[in-house]
């Protein structure tokens, strides 16, 4: 077989493999792409929602809610600030249980946000509209400025800049001393967990040693910032375990909470919603019921599928679509996109023939 024949055939196999990888896409984006219109949530105000505007609670006391002034990575030219969903989403669970939100930060004022519009969802576009929820993120109160005896909990909020100005915070470990050996509740999600790592209890011991906590991951982190161990003072998951905690780690991307007592922390922000439901059951109150967002839905059948396999996932699917709940399909496809980087193409087949099941 002469060079120009070999030359023909691996351009036209080339061109095949082109035309199916297109074919492939344009089939993935139809498998995520809804019949039904987005409705416009932009404008959304708090009231419209009934799980805030109804059946309101009675007050119950107060809960303050701590975020990062820190508004750039370390050394680097990346921007960071507080995750406004972390935020956001934490403070409807609140107030939606009958406490008041005061949010706090290190330099008090207008701290640095980010928000991620593929992240937010018809609750944070509410939050950003709440003339109340705006007025205290534009004015958050400084650390030092703070009534420790006003709140029955605290709330640290993620974002990576609190890996910065969180662990070495006087007034945060204080904060969290006084708290702990009060028995009030603490929580903190994502790298809000940051505001742990250097907190030393009366008696000099570690407030981490045996306990069990998470955050975000090693491998989370790493994943979405290969350099991150240079960026950052130190890896969360790695400082946790080096002062004494019994580290808890989920699946990638998968909501996971872990309870050690009125000590309440999050893997990442997926696990906000329950995080600050079990903040409240911790305050000794059952949570108001509330409709599960489609991310959620979707972050169940993810972990029905880890758990259990695909079978399960497909027949939990099943039971959500019959009983009318809508299912967050973008983010099952970002998880099997995040499993064919991974080298996990098992997985990656998967949750694509979960997402076509779902889609049908």
């Amino acid at each position: 077989m002469n060079i120009r024949k070999i030359l023909k055939i691996s351009l036209f196999s080339l061109l095949i493999l082109i035309v199916a990888i297109i074919g492939f896409g344009y089939w993935f984006i139809g498998l995520i792409r809804s019949d039904i219109p987005r409705e416009d949530v932009s404008q959304v105000q708090f009231t419209d929602l009934p799980y805030l505007a109804e059946d309101s609670t009675s007050y119950r006391g107060k809960i303050l809610a701590v975020v990062t002034s820190t508004a750039q990575i370390g050394e680097s030219t990346k921007s960071t600030g507080y995750e406004l969903t972390e935020l956001s989403r934490a403070y409807y669970v609140f107030h939606a249980n009958g406490f008041e939100v005061d949010i706090a930060s290190p330099k008090g004022g207008k701290p640095p946000v980010v928000i991620d519009d593929d992240d937010i969802g018809i609750y944070d576009y509410a939050f950003m509209n709440d003339p109340v929820a705006n007025h205290k993120t534009q004015n958050t109160i400084r650390l030092e400025d703070v009534a420790f005896a006003d709140y029955s909990a605290v709330y640290f909020v993620g974002g990576k800049g609190a890996m910065f100005d969180f662990p070495n915070n006087l007034i945060i470990q204080s904060l969290v001393r006084e708290y702990y050996e009060s028995d009030k509740v603490i929580g903190a999600v994502c790298h809000g967990p940051a505001a742990l790592v250097n907190v030393s209890l009366s008696n000099g011991q570690s407030l981490l040693e045996n306990k069990e906590v998470s955050s975000f991951t090693n491998e989370e982190e790493l994943f979405l910032i290969p350099d991150a161990g240079d960026l950052f003072p130190f890896l969360l998951q790695d400082e946790l375990v080096g002062k004494g905690a019994r580290f808890k780690k989920g699946t990638m991307y998968l909501k996971n909470v872990v309870k050690d007592g009125k000590l309440i922390t999050g893997q990442n922000p997926w696990s906000t919603w329950k995080l600050a439901e079990e903040m409240v059951e911790a305050l000794g109150y059952v949570p108001k019921y509330r409709p599960q967002t489609s991310e959620e839905s979707a972050i169940e059948i993810l972990l029905s599928y880890e758990n259990n396999g695909y079978q399960e996932a497909k027949s939990q699917a099943s039971e959500m679509l019959t009983s009318g709940m809508a299912i967050n399909k973008e983010l099952i496809a970002v998880h099997s996109i995040t499993s064919v980087m991974q080298g996990n193409i098992g997985r990656a087949i998967s949750l694509i023939k979960l997402l076509n099941f779902i889609s049908e």
